[in-house]
C-alpha cells in the first residue's frame, strides 16, 4: 500500500466520506447517489472501492464458512488509511477499478 497522498486538494470533509464508506457500505451507495461527493475523485475511488471489496470479502466469508471474516480487520485499516488521505491500494481490486473507469 502507497503511504503518498494522492493530491493535494483533499479536503477533510473527503477524507471523512471516504473513511465512512470503508466503515459502513451503505454510505458507499450513498455517496455515488450525492452530486456533489460523487465529483470528487477520491471519495468516488473510496466509495466504488469499499463496495467491491465488501462484495469480495462476503463471498470468501460465505464460500470460507467464515473464515474469510478476517479480511474485515483490512477494511479497518483502510478507513484509517483513507482518514488520512492516502492512496490506498488493494490488491487487484483497485487496478481492476482503474482498468474498467468505475472511478
Amino acid at each position: 500500500m502507497s503511504q503518498a497522498p494522492v493530491s493535494s486538494d483533499i479536503t477533510q470533509d473527503d477524507k471523512l466520506w471516504a473513511m465512512l464508506s470503508y466503515l459502513i457500505p451503505v454510505i458507499a451507495v450513498v455517496v455515488l447517489f450525492m452530486e456533489d461527493k460523487k465529483n470528487r475523485p477520491y471519495v468516488k475511488f473510496s466509495a466504488v472501492q469499499s463496495i467491491v471489496v465488501t462484495v469480495l470479502i462476503s463471498i470468501i466469508a460465505t464460500v470460507t464458512f467464515g473464515c474469510g471474516a478476517i479480511l474485515v480487520f483490512a477494511q479497518l485499516y483502510w478507513a484509517y488509511q483513507a482518514y488520512q488521505g492516502q492512496d490506498i491500494k488493494v490488491p487487484f481490486v483497485s487496478d481492476f477499478i482503474r482498468n474498467q473507469g468505475w472511478a
